[in-house]
């Protein structure tokens, strides 16, 4: 998806054309919930002269109700026409960041933070931080009410096509109505467990590929529903079957290009010095940003032995077990895939923790420990330890524990969302242990 530099004056003469009528004006709340404003396009020269105002006060994580008062500042290269006719005219969504009363970046808004810490990896000496991701999703059949129920829409697995897998004109329209948006998809296909559906598409810099799974989630839902499934991005809403993850791959570019390739082929994988103290500062704090790139009470049950998820703080060049993977491809394409991730994660938080992570290893000089090369899953607790192999929380009460003493994502978040993160979190975690589940009551009503 080709990011367009947009004037004023371009979006004035593309209302017109297009006869648009309404404009949604989309940012992001703290857990990574797509807000919006919709505006009549009569709007539209306000909002280009930020001077578009919403209350802040009833967004997650946002500002206290006597600071209520933000202003909405339009990024115009997210500048993009809804495929969703209406008889009232196009919709166009446009992605914002807030500012406060007083005309100053609020400090709680998720892109804006992704922002300073993009700015922080510039005066760093570094130019971009390039993410792709593949996002896994579930779909489920609707009842009559339009509410979902747990009955899939197939029985097919991996790479599964028609008749088995019954979802795959709904991914396909997927596909092609993210193309029709601009998205370069480069792989769709079914997933692992009944139900499960994967739709990769090509990478870009950190905040635009923060956008894109925002706008990719509000697609994904949009068409499965006139199919009569829905779909949910949940990291693990069935037993027994895989969870679903989000597997981001990341690089650093300088001026001189791919600043994780080594061409001079000393190194084995060719990876450079930057690559490793990235990699080192990736497994220092992978047990602290769990909280941010795993963020849900459900997130801990997909992060379990047995469904091909990892659960080891790890990394290898060859086999898939460990939580990072170094792909094969070099030059340009040298990359890290960080695997723990699920969809679930606010995107610009996640990549701001991981991002923030990496430069830690770099500016510190640390080393990773060494690589995994066998299955970790059939290691047994002492060959771990031998290994120097930690386990990911198992919780997110565990996570939030490392994540609190964790200067480096205090840092990575700011004092902002870090306290509002910390204290949202805390909250849901007692209000999970609070609940009686079916399977207590199974196990314990009549044994006691």
């Amino acid at each position: 998806m080709a990011k367009q530099q947009y004037t004023k004056d371009d979006i004035r003469n593309i209302v017109k054309e297009e006869n648009v009528n309404f404009l949604r004006l989309m940012f992001t709340d703290l857990f990574g919930t797509i807000k919006n404003v919709e505006v009549p396009v009569s709007q539209l020269d306000k909002l280009l002269d930020n001077k578009l105002m919403f209350d802040g006060s009833s967004i997650d994580g946002f500002v206290r109700i006597e600071e209520s008062d933000m202003y909405l500042y339009p990024d115009l290269s997210t500048w993009l026409i809804m495929p969703w006719n209406t008889e009232h005219g196009k919709i166009a969504r446009i992605i914002c960041e807030v500012y406060t009363s007083d005309r100053k970046p609020f400090e709680g808004d998720p892109r804006n933070n992704l922002i300073r810490v993009l700015s922080d990896m510039r005066d760093a000496g570094y130019t971009a931080f390039n993410i792709g991701t593949e996002p896994e999703f579930f779909l489920f059949k609707m009842n009559e009410k339009g509410e979902p129920t747990t009955e899939l829409n197939d029985k097919g697995s991996y790479f599964d096509l028609a008749p088995m897998d019954l979802g795959e004109n709904c991914r396909r329209d997927i596909a092609l109505e993210l193309e029709r948006l601009g998205f370069n998809v480069e792989a769709s296909h079914h997933e692992v467990a009944p139900g499960q559906h994967e739709i990769d598409f090509k990478y870009a810099d950190a905040l635009t590929a923060a956008d894109h799974i925002q706008t990719f989630k509000l697609v994904v839902k949009t068409i499965a529903r006139k199919y009569n499934l829905w779909a949910t991005f949940m990291p693990k809403p069935l037993n027994g079957v895989n969870g679903s993850g989000m597997h981001v791959n990341m690089s650093l570019f300088h001026d001189q290009g791919n600043a994780f390739y080594d061409q001079s082929e000393k190194d084995e994988l060719q990876l450079s010095t930057d690559a490793y103290h990235f990699l080192g500062g990736l497994m220092k704090h992978a047990r602290s940003y769990t909280a941010v790139t795993n963020p849900t009470v459900n997130s801990y049950k997909r992060l379990v032995p047995g469904y091909e998820a990892p659960v080891y703080v790890a990394w290898s060049g060859s086999n898939r077990s460990p939580m990072i993977r170094i792909p094969s491809a070099r030059g340009l394409s040298t990359r890290l895939e960080l695997r723990s991730v699920d969809a679930s994660a606010n995107p610009y938080l996640a990549f701001a923790a991981v991002l923030e992570a990496g430069l830690d290893g770099i500016k510190n000089g640390i080393e990773p420990p060494k690589s995994v090369d066998r299955n970790i899953y059939v290691m047994d607790e002492d060959e771990r330890r031998e290994a120097g192999i930690a386990d990911l929380p198992s919780t997110l009460h565990n996570a939030l524990k490392e994540f609190q003493t964790d200067p480096t994502m205090k840092k990575a978040l700011g004092p902002h969302i870090y306290q509002s993160f910390l204290e949202a979190k805390r909250l849901e975690w007692a209000s999970y242990r609070q609940q009686v589940s079916e399977w207590e009551r199974e196990q314990y009503m009549e044994l006691y």
